[in-house]
């Protein structure tokens, strides 16, 4: 029997190119990619304005800071890579879907300042800072998806399980203090440690776990290398 040890391999910059190339040419994936992404983003900030335009005595405006942080945690939640970007290698999917994340990003930040109104409008520096914490945020988790479908071989139980995961295990586990220090092990929690100060209440779900910046960098990069690891391991042993 043939052992196989984990490894992670990147294709080189004309396959990273094909994939995108074919990704592109996948008519619906890209449709609804931009649905979840700019085409979201556009609905929440119509509905909040409308709101406010109707009675602004008790809905505010539409953009502003706290507007900001909503904005980043609906582009997070569906913003994630989706079925059909697992056939892609990482480089190759990430410049497939990261576009439309800026995309949207990029409507969040203009209403979140245009329509402050009374509110706090954000500065330059969290706006950058936010679209960095974004981006990042989207490539963690496509990675992490990645590992975990190549693992299982399915990428729809793979979606089912992260999805699980982030938006009903993690939280509740976040929040669990007897836990101590073991929830920086958590898988994600260091993203909501570097969000940005100013937006990190409403950006994140649940419990800012208390970390350092080093610690959180630190499970990200662990989380991350031991999922594409298992998952190019399954991969080379699936095809032998």
């Amino acid at each position: 029997m043939t052992a196989y040890a984990p490894s992670i391999s990147f294709p080189g910059p004309r396959l990273v190119r094909a994939e995108v190339l074919k990704l592109r040419k996948r008519r619906g994936l890209v449709v609804t990619t931009a649905v979840l992404t700019v085409g979201a983003t556009l609905i929440l900030y119509t509905i909040l304005a409308a709101v406010h335009a109707s009675d602004a005595s008790k809905h505010g405006p539409a953009g502003g800071v706290a507007n900001l942080g909503y904005g980043m945690l609906l582009i997070s939640l569906l913003g994630r890579s989706r079925r059909a970007l697992f056939n892609a290698r990482i480089p190759g999917g990430l410049a497939f879907v990261l576009p439309f994340v800026a995309g949207a990003y990029a409507i969040t930040a203009v209403v979140s300042v245009v329509a402050a109104g009374s509110l706090a409008a954000p500065s330059v520096g969290l706006l950058v800072s936010s679209g960095v914490w974004m981006l990042l945020t989207i490539a963690f988790w496509y990675a992490v998806a990645l590992g975990v479908a190549s693992l299982l071989g399915s990428s729809t139980t793979a979606l089912g399980i992260l999805l699980a995961f982030k938006l009903a295990l993690a939280p509740v586990l976040v929040g669990i203090t007897s836990l101590g220090v073991g929830r920086e092990a958590i898988p994600g929690v260091g993203l909501d440690r570097l969000a940005p100060h100013a937006v990190q209440h409403h950006a994140v779900q649940g419990v800012v776990t208390p970390m350092s910046v080093a610690a959180a960098v630190a499970t990200l990069v662990l989380t991350v290398v031991v999922a594409l690891a298992l998952g190019s391991w399954r991969t080379q042993s699936r095809d032998a």
